[in-house]
């Protein structure tokens, strides 16, 4: 018993030797929170803001999903200058829909993107073609992806945020749109693992290399993008957005992500196995990571995410020893009384079994605490139509499946996106 209870006792420590710091650099993030930008709200343009912006679509194959972007588009004011959609050749109608809606608004302009050059990903491809292709008396250059749902008001309010706090790149988080009860499960624990890893939306992040950004909603002045030269920086990322933004960031410029709940909603995938498969393997950002990063990243996750959950698991199932015997050995006559309450502490803390409980207390704590997020991200969330949104409160339970995906990404390189195909090289 005490073999075992010793060799219990070295494996707690390991875990608490790995928990520990771990667990500071989530606590040294979170407590930002309380000093970050509140979420944008939609605002009306002024006439400073006249033909400011140019917006580009990226699109390949989203008849399904683009009629909504391409309606909220039409609902912004004449601070968007064009609307340029870049079709990668879709051969489900999409450009028809696009033809149909700049024959309601002429601010839209439709081009097909010339052949996909090797060592270009499709979609950092398209949108570079989008900025050669825009006007260049327009100061911003906005990228929005096709499964964008913006609200009206959505792009001067993010355009006057940008010029109020100095940003020369500001993205946006998105309400996400939920449907089916198994997204509504492991999305929020996927998406867990960018909150754990990253500042909250709204602080200015100083290190370039842990600069977060969002493709979906993507603003730029358009003079700080043509300094970089386009998206060449980016052009074999399958994560553009973050790997062009922290490129930006090293160079000297402000880049800004906030939380733009309030302005856009996104319906990214449906069910799952899409979610699953589609938004796990780019979540690990390897592409704007170096290996040290990527393999801090995994440690992190691990430590504050995938654990916790296991562990509690596993003291539910094997009860803890008691820490009794830690006072046994000790002599001492009746006359002595007790022992003061310095030297039990001390004690215990000695004993074998108080690794075992240093770790069940530090893991339940970390729990508590992914459970509390739950509450903070809410509002990122619209979850109106799905049945069984209360699996929501339960994603936590999904949290050593999204860790797993987050592992599995790191080390694959995708070969397929969007139904494009890639080689090995």
């Amino acid at each position: 018993m005490d073999n075992a209870l010793t060799v219990e006792s070295a494996i707690s420590l390991f875990l608490l030797f790995i928990q520990i710091p771990a667990t500071a650099i989530l606590f040294s993030r979170l407590l930002k929170g309380p000093r970050r930008l509140p979420p944008i709200e939609p605002q009306q343009p002024t006439p400073e803001l006249l033909g400011s912006v140019s917006v580009v679509v990226p699109t390949l194959n989203e008849v399904l999903r683009i009629s909504p972007l391409l309606a909220g588009l039409s609902r912004q004011s004449y601070e968007v200058r064009e609307i340029i959609v870049v079709d990668s050749k879709s051969q489900d109608g999409t450009p028809d829909l696009v033809k149909a809606a700049q024959q309601q608004d002429p601010r839209f302009r439709l081009m097909t993107d010339d052949p996909l050059p090797s060592g270009w990903v499709g979609r950092p491809w398209a949108l570079h073609n989008g900025f050669l292709y825009g006007s260049e008396d327009s100061q911003w250059f906005m990228g929005l992806d096709a499964d964008i749902q913006p609200h009206p008001g959505l792009i001067a309010g993010l355009v006057k945020i940008a010029e109020a706090q100095g940003y020369d790149l500001v993205s946006l988080s998105p309400q996400f749109i939920l449907k089916y009860p198994g997204e509504c499960w492991l999305q929020p624990a996927l998406l867990m693992t960018l909150l754990y890893r990253f500042d909250p939306a709204g602080i200015n992040t100083e290190q370039p290399e842990r600069v977060m950004a969002n493709g979906q909603c993507f603003l730029c002045r358009r003079s700080v993008l043509a300094a970089v030269g386009g998206y060449t920086s980016a052009r074999s990322s399958f994560c553009d957005d973050v790997t062009l933004a922290r490129n930006i960031a090293a160079q000297g410029f402000k880049v800004g992500f906030l939380d733009g709940a309030k302005v856009l909603k996104v319906r990214m995938y449906e069910g799952a196995m899409e979610t699953w498969k589609e938004w796990g393997r780019s979540l690990d950002l390897k592409d704007a990571c170096s290996p040290a990063q990527i393999w801090g990243d995994l440690w992190l996750l691990s430590a504050v995410q995938g654990l916790p959950l296991l562990i509690v698991l596993a003291y539910l199932f094997f009860p803890l020893p008691t820490p009794l015997a830690t006072t046994e050995g000790t002599s001492q006559s009746p006359a002595e009384g007790n022992p003061p309450a310095a030297l039990l502490a001390t004690l215990w803390l000695l004993s074998p079994s108080a690794p075992l409980l240093l770790l069940w207390g530090l893991n339940l704590f970390l729990l508590l605490i992914r459970f509390a997020m739950l509450l903070a991200i809410a509002p990122s969330y619209d979850r109106k139509s799905v049945k069984g949104s209360w699996l929501f409160w339960l994603s936590p339970l999904a949290d050593p499946l999204a860790v797993l995906r987050i592992f599995l990404s790191a080390f694959r390189t995708p070969r397929e996106w969007r139904g494009r195909k890639y080689s090995a090289e």
